[in-house]
């Protein structure tokens, strides 16, 4: 079971300024969630995969196609401004 200095010492590590409920109501929610895992830890795994996510995983990103692009004269056809064939844009520093 988590106790009060435990609450206490992560929120000072965590630089967290906690008032006298909070630490109250985070020492029994820690403690649940300690808990909880003692409950899965308790669990036979045996056989079971380990897996980075609950379920497969697809990847939806588009194939790496090459396909016609702008001209360098298109692309900066609509830039306010440009020189020697470069966006320009203000100086920064």
């Amino acid at each position: 079971m988590i106790e009060r200095k435990d609450v206490e010492y992560v929120a000072w590590l965590a630089r967290l300024d906690l008032s006298e409920e909070e630490i109250e109501r985070y020492t029994g929610q820690l403690g649940q969630v300690l808990e909880h895992a003692e409950k899965i830890k308790s669990l036979d795994t045996e056989g079971v995969e380990p897996t980075s996510h609950a379920i497969p995983l697809k990847n939806v990103m588009r194939e790496d196609v090459v396909r016609p692009c702008l001209s360098q004269e298109e692309a900066l056809s609509g830039a306010p401004s440009s020189e020697e064939g470069y966006f320009k844009v203000p100086r920064i520093i």
